[in-house]
């Protein structure tokens, strides 16, 4: 390689990988605190969240753990990580657990009424209801999260292809989109653009939504003159393709200041492209801050029980943030540690085998073309495998 220059900042690849992975794993726990049960601070509005099935076996009313109980109060029980839960208070010790006391805090209501369960909490996810990791799954399939239910779900269960874009950070998934119906109406303007997976002798087709509209629009055209054999039933349509028309309007959505008066969801409906209300739902990055605010809307996202929406700072991302800017201490490491289980170590050390591979094959370019490595080339080297990373429960985070 070249000489170095004295201002160039020289960096220990040890000391980068230890420290990028070390925040990627406590990333969803720094965020809770290992010390003190949650109970106090009440419904939290997002926090790490276990189950244990010691307590609460198959069965049983389940129950939900803070970071704290988990580690202290379920030491050597049989503890499963949840990822995170938004509006959730620790049951540790409640009339879920019978006569099981928290150690941290025995004084606690009967029942945390406003608490959202789900199979999550008996170990099963998906619409498949199956276990993660499970051992009778031949298929290598990640999952994701579903913002709404938060729920898991295989990709190929989604009913739709999955859109692997850094820009795009959340999804959505059918059920969830049917129960905020008004939803479907952002989604064709600002989301991905949908890819329907459909079944059809054995095989998996992918069929382009954009392409199937654009074909229905040809037989409406041709039955509107006097051609014989259409099955259209589609509203008119405005004779633009739809993949530019959401490119175009995403664009002026997102160029043009946010309007303070009137209802923004009514001038999406007035006209411009329309989507199937078929499969999950791949949104990008800011796309709440579109959703208007009206009175109307809000009492929509108040029936449809999704108000959360207008709020940036619930995202998982904004939670992950928060706990990679804390500083890392080794009583956060020891409650990392103790909360994985064989199958979670497992996963650690799959990622980080998969960390060195890719960091071999980006060192040996240098190499070839002998640069110098700084922290900066480092620091992006990370940064780009943060945006492609996705988020599975029941991981070596």
């Amino acid at each position: 390689m070249s000489d170095v220059t004295e201002d160039t900042t020289i960096v220990s690849l040890r000391d980068i990988t230890d420290e990028y992975e070390l925040r990627e794993a406590l990333s969803v726990l720094a965020g809770s605190d290992p010390e003190h049960c949650s109970y106090t601070k009440g419904y939290v509005k997002r926090q790490a969240v276990f189950a244990c099935s010691t307590c609460t076996p198959t069965g049983v009313d389940p129950g939900g753990l803070c970071l704290a109980c988990a580690n202290i109060c379920h030491d050597g029980h049989d503890i499963f990580e949840l990822y995170t839960k938004r509006q959730f208070r620790c049951d540790c010790g409640n009339d879920k657990f019978g006569d099981f006391k928290c150690q941290l805090n025995p004084t606690k209501d009967s029942l945390n009424l406003k608490n959202k369960y789900n199979h999550n909490f008996c170990g099963k996810y998906c619409s498949c209801d199956r276990p993660y990791p499970d051992t009778d799954d031949q298929v290598d399939d990640e999952m994701i999260q579903c913002i709404i239910c938060e729920d898991w779900y295989h990709t190929r269960h989604l009913g739709c292809a999955v859109v692997d874009s850094e820009e795009l950070q959340e999804m959505v998934c059918e059920a969830c989109m049917n129960k905020a119906p008004f939803l479907w109406s952002y989604a064709a303007h600002i989301a991905a653009a949908p890819v329907i997976k459909v079944g059809y002798s054995g095989e998996e087709l992918e069929v382009n939504v954009d392409e199937l509209e654009n074909q229905e629009d040809r037989k409406c055209e041709a039955f509107r003159n006097g051609g014989e054999g259409s099955s259209c039933q589609t509203l008119d349509k405005q004779p633009e393709n739809q993949s530019a028309a959401f490119k175009r309007t995403h664009q002026e959505m997102t160029d043009s200041p946010v309007k303070t008066h009137g209802c923004r969801l009514k001038e999406l409906l007035t006209g411009g492209p329309h989507r199937a209300r078929e499969g999950a739902v791949f949104w990008p990055y800011n796309w709440r801050s579109q959703l208007c605010t009206c009175v109307s809307c809000k009492r929509a996202y108040l029936k449809s029980e999704v108000q959360f929406l207008l709020d940036e700072s619930d995202t998982v991302l904004a939670y992950e943030n928060s706990g990679r800017a804390q500083p890392l201490g080794e009583d956060l490491l020891m409650s990392f540690l103790s909360s994985m289980d064989h199958v979670q170590q497992l996963e650690m050390i799959y990622h980080y085998n998969d960390l060195k591979t890719e960091l071999t094959t980006f060192l040996q370019q240098y190499a070839v073309e002998e640069k110098v490595v700084t922290a900066e080339d480092i620091k992006q080297f990370f940064e780009g495998l943060q945006s492609m990373k996705r988020r599975r429960p029941n991981a070596g985070y």
